[in-house]
This record gives structure tokens, C-alpha cells and sequence, in this order.
């Protein structure tokens, strides 16, 4: 078994990352930094090895590299960024997931990107909306050989913004989401209002990764019985990134 993750730090041009957030031009590429530092060292700690990535100037958004591609099992799908200004990134990706998967690629017309995904302990639950089409769908399913199904909704940015898996056939879920059929039949945990961002969670082994940020959102979580661990994303969030955005865990 793996016990691998890809990052890749912050570059120099992170401050023209793609964001609609009110705080984007206060973002503070040092303290990104350190933030970033502090989350790598989080998940060594939680017996994962990394996989470093040179970052990249011309790709502002390529800490991002969750977006960049699907990983299950011994398979990979490539994606096929839905935000133009990106496709590229997923170039130094792939040259990685090649080494350890069965790879394939998304192609035009589809696209799609990994914030969309949530992996389930059997099948995969994809967002369709902003970045992640329809099509984008289909090879993905058909690539992976897995159970999908389909979340779909012209507001989703990426699905992981507003839902996640806890483990335990549990979803941690924002209000605007929480009545979508496709999430009838898990265990819900509801995002109290205001702390939107929260909803973001990465389980690795027994532990949750959390926005530290959103203090009601970790006391929902740990009074289900689960275990969060919280981490600052302050300087992430002001670049519409989140906790699994900075990370493919193989």
C-alpha cells in the first residue's frame, strides 16, 4: 500500500491565483509560505511521504494540484482543467503519476478537476457545474472502472468547497447542499452558517484536517466522534483554496 502525497509550494506569482475572494489583494505570500510548510510537516507526521513539485511562476494556481488529476487505486486520470488560464499545470503531475499508476488523460470536450471528486469507500461522487463538465464525467467513469454518480449544479465551483468525507459514511455539507438527493442516505453533518469555508476536510488515517478558522464547524465534527486537527488556511482561502486543493494523497 502507498503511503504517498504529491504538493507543491506556493510560487512567486501566487498572488494572481484565480479568486473572486474579497481578499485576494491581501494576501501574504510569506505567511502562504509557512502555511504551507506547517501542512506538509502535518501530513508526514500522519505517516504520509511526499512528493515535492518545483512550483511553477507561469501557473499561479499550481499549488493547487489536487485539481490536476484522480487518483484510484493503481489507476490515474489526468484532468482537463475547466479554467483555461490553468491547463498546463497538470503537466509535471502526470510525469509523477506514471511511476506508480495506469494513467490516462481527459480529452476535449471534457473537462474536469479534482476539487470536483469525492472519493467513497466504493464509488466516486462528482460535482458537474462550474469546472467539471458533463463529459468530463463520462471519461472519468469510464477510465476509473469505478461506481459514479453525479452531483450536479450550475453553482458548484468544486464540490469539496462545500462537501466532504468524513469516513464512517459520514458527509460534512453546507446548507445549500445538504438536501441534493445524491447525498440522501449518508450521515450528514451540517456547516453551521458563516463558516462555509469549514466544509473542507481532509481525513487521513484517523485524523480530520480543518480550517482552524471556523471553530463551530470543528466542534460539529468532533462531537459526531471524529478526531479534526486544525490547521491555518488563512492565505489559501483568499485564493479560493482549501485544505484538499494542496494535496493528491496516492
Amino acid at each position: 500500500m502507498r503511503n504517498l502525497a504529491i504538493v507543491r509550494p506556493p510560487s512567486e506569482s501566487f498572488r494572481q491565483c484565480l479568486s473572486s475572494h474579497p481578499m485576494r489583494d491581501q494576501l501574504d505570500i510569506q505567511r502562504a509560505r509557512t502555511q504551507y510548510k506547517k501542512y506538509c510537516s502535518v501530513l508526514e507526521e500522519l505517516g504520509l511521504e511526499l512528493i515535492v513539485l518545483e512550483s511553477e511562476p507561469s501557473f499561479p494556481d499550481c499549488c493547487f494540484v489536487e485539481d490536476t488529476a484522480i487518483v484510484r487505486g493503481n489507476k490515474s486520470f489526468i484532468a482537463r482543467l475547466g479554467a483555461a488560464e490553468r491547463q498546463g499545470e497538470e503537466t509535471a503531475v502526470a510525469d509523477v503519476l506514471r511511476r506508480y499508476t495506469t494513467m490516462r488523460r481527459a480529452e476535449a470536450p471534457a473537462t474536469i478537476e479534482g476539487g470536483d471528486v469525492i472519493h467513497l469507500p466504493d464509488s466516486l461522487l462528482i460535482g458537474v457545474g462550474q469546472r467539471t463538465n458533463r463529459e468530463g464525467f463520462r471519461q472519468l467513469s469510464d477510465s476509473l472502472e469505478i461506481r459514479t454518480e453525479s452531483v450536479e449544479d450550475p453553482r458548484i465551483f468544486h464540490l469539496k468547497s462545500d462537501v466532504t468525507y468524513l469516513g464512517s459514511d459520514t458527509l460534512l455539507t453546507t446548507a445549500r447542499f445538504a438536501k441534493h438527493e445524491e447525498l440522501q442516505g449518508f450521515n450528514l453533518l451540517h456547516v453551521p452558517a458563516g463558516e462555509e469555508y469549514g466544509a473542507n476536510t481532509l481525513t487521513v488515517g484517523e485524523r480530520v484536517l480543518m480550517s482552524s478558522r471556523h471553530k463551530k464547524t470543528l466542534d460539529v465534527v468532533k462531537q459526531a466522534g471524529f478526531h479534526p486537527l486544525p490547521i491555518d488556511m488563512s492565505e489559501f482561502e483568499k485564493c479560493d483554496g482549501a485544505i484538499t486543493c494542496l494535496s493528491i494523497v496516492l
